[in-house]
């Protein structure tokens, strides 16, 4: 029955406008990803409706369009989104003073620091930095987005890398263009808790006192690449070019993200050449013709987990939760919607299996469905139903979620799948009281494991799983603070045991992105493929007809 059922997921995968009879939803991947569907006809625009005249490539001699499956939304700003869209839409127009990725640093408003003591840590800024309305970017401005960030009531997503038990990291200008952060402990992860926080201008947010709706999110006045010239809800997001932009001038005058959430619409999208890129899984670039449609394939890791998440709150037994992933078999998992080992690594804990610092030392949960029934026996329980959300516009949850409803049935558990719109799930899971006992996700965070502490210290804003377990507070707490690395290594070894004991949290994949890219769009290794952005630079993009 397995097998049959393996083959009909893989069909599925490569033709999943079968599944329009769910209605889409997402999660955030804090990177918290997110889709949700619109009508596959090819011919409707974006935003679902044939009425609606989009502008948004009127210029298509120069303008690269790229598919995205979410919509960044009105509340788009630095300080509060976390999604991937929402990022990517940051990154378009904001820079920050350096990125941190597994290359090392690669600098933006910053050009270089230093610091003394492992405390405090001195940048210098750039002087030539103006602000896409012409004025001039200062430290202020940084002094000002990292303050923000640390006020709790703001709800900013990098908080908790500021916000600590024994303090709060200290900003101060020291000059226009010097800064300096002073933290309250020595801590390795101290140069990446800083990064990839994107400055704002203090002239335009200083009044602002709710992040998510104001008048500024969709009118950006910022120092990256580009800057928003429209935005249409569930249509498009279109940029023109900052002339001001410190790196020079972009080469590609306008760039266009075309809203469309289902995977067939946009694949057809891409083929037909109104669009120029898209995100694609390997069953997706199978049915694509790529050399005939004159396109080019990038496959790149982003050191994403996607996993299964368990709500403590609504399945409180812990031998139920252990029972659960018993029951389960990721490898089929990943078959159903990797096709081939050649596009995924599967991780047994939270750690991307690429870390340096994970760890296969512990319950990996290899499927025995005896012991899951067995479990079930012992905590008492029968007739269970479970609620699972997941994302039903993206062809790999789809898979994975009809195979936990196969396999959990195999162990007597009835599985009720749900799939509903991105933006109401997501809410619903930053919601202790969500009616979801479990729910497909993923993230991408950074390359400490002190960044992933915010999925899952027991209060952290997107701790989903809604536990409250001192040890693995406690033993986060102990990371961050050991500057010794062999000694973090045995911390951090223990927790990720810790964490897959606990039986809330089932990693299934860190998968690899394809871009799929038009070849009329070239210098995309120039723009350089990273992790959530899709760019680090998209001024670098150039186009050849």
């Amino acid at each position: 029955m397995k097998n049959n059922l393996l083959k009909r997921l893989l069909v599925l995968v490569t033709a999943v406008a079968v599944a329009g009879s769910l209605t889409a939803c997402g999660g955030k991947d804090p990177v918290v990803e997110s889709a949700s569907t619109v009508e596959a006809e090819s011919a409707v625009s974006a935003s679902g409706s044939s009425e609606q005249k989009d502008t948004s490539t009127a210029d298509k001699g120069n303008t690269f369009t790229y598919a995205i499956n979410g919509d960044p939304g009105e509340s788009t700003n630095v300080i509060t989104s976390s999604s991937r869209w929402d990022l990517s839409t940051i990154k378009m127009v904001y820079s920050p003073l350096y990125m941190y990725n597994a290359d090392g640093i690669n600098w933006f408003l910053a050009t270089e620091y230093s610091t003394d003591d492992d405390l405090t840590y001195t940048f210098k800024l750039r002087d030539d930095v103006k602000w896409s309305d012409g004025e001039p970017f200062t430290a202020d401005d940084v002094v000002f987005t990292y303050s923000e960030m640390e006020k709790e009531e703001n709800l900013g997503w990098a908080y908790s890398q500021l916000v600590y038990d024994e303090g709060t990291v200290e900003i101060k200008k020291i000059d226009d263009y010097t800064v300096s952060f002073t933290f309250p402990f020595k801590t390795p992860t101290a140069l990446e808790m800083l990064s990839q926080v994107f400055i704002m201008p203090e002239h335009i947010y200083k009044n602002v006192t709710d992040y998510e709706h104001n008048d500024y999110n969709m009118n950006t006045i910022g120092t990256g690449p580009y800057q928003v010239v429209e935005y249409v809800p569930g249509s498009y997001v279109k940029f023109k070019r900052n002339e001001y932009y410190f790196k020079g001038k972009p080469e590609i005058e306008n760039v266009v993200f075309r809203i469309i959430e289902n995977s067939d619409t946009a694949i057809l999208a891409l083929q037909s050449g109104e669009v120029d890129a898209y995100q694609a899984i390997p069953s997706e670039v199978e049915k694509m013709n790529i050399a005939e449609n004159n396109l080019s394939t990038y496959s790149y890791s982003e050191g994403r987990i996607g996993y299964l998440m368990i709500n403590v709150k609504n399945v409180p037994d812990q031998k139920v939760r252990q029972a659960i992933l018993f029951a389960l078999n990721k490898d089929d998992m990943n078959k159903a919607s990797y096709l081939s080992e050649d596009y995924y690594l599967t991780p047994y804990t939270f750690l991307p299996p690429t870390s340096r610092f994970y760890t296969e030392n512990v319950e990996k949960y290899t499927q025995n469905q005896d012991k899951a029934k067995e479990l079930l026996k012992e905590a008492g329980v029968t007739d269970l139903t479970l609620k699972v959300g997941y994302a039903g516009s993206d062809p790999a949850q789809t898979a994975q979620a009809l195979l936990v409803q196969q396999e959990l049935s195999e162990i007597g558990v009835t599985v009720e799948l749900d799939a509903a719109d991105s933006t109401a799930l997501s809410a619903q899971m930053h919601s202790a009281d969500n009616d979801y006992d479990m729910y497909f996700g993923g993230y991408i965070m950074g390359i400490d494991p002190d960044t992933f502490s915010s999925l899952f210290e027991s209060n952290a804003s997107y701790n989903y799983m809604y536990y409250d377990v001192k040890e693995i507070d406690d033993l986060f707490a102990k990371g961050r603070a050991e500057n010794d690395e062999a000694k973090r290594k045995e911390i951090y070894d223990e927790l990720q045991a810790k964490i897959q004991d606990y039986a809330s949290f089932y990693p299934i994949t860190s998968n690899n992105k394809i871009l799929v890219v038009n070849k009329r769009i070239q210098g995309v290794e120039d723009a350089k493929l990273v992790p959530v952005y899709t760019f680090e630079d998209a001024s670098l993009l150039k186009i050849v007809e």
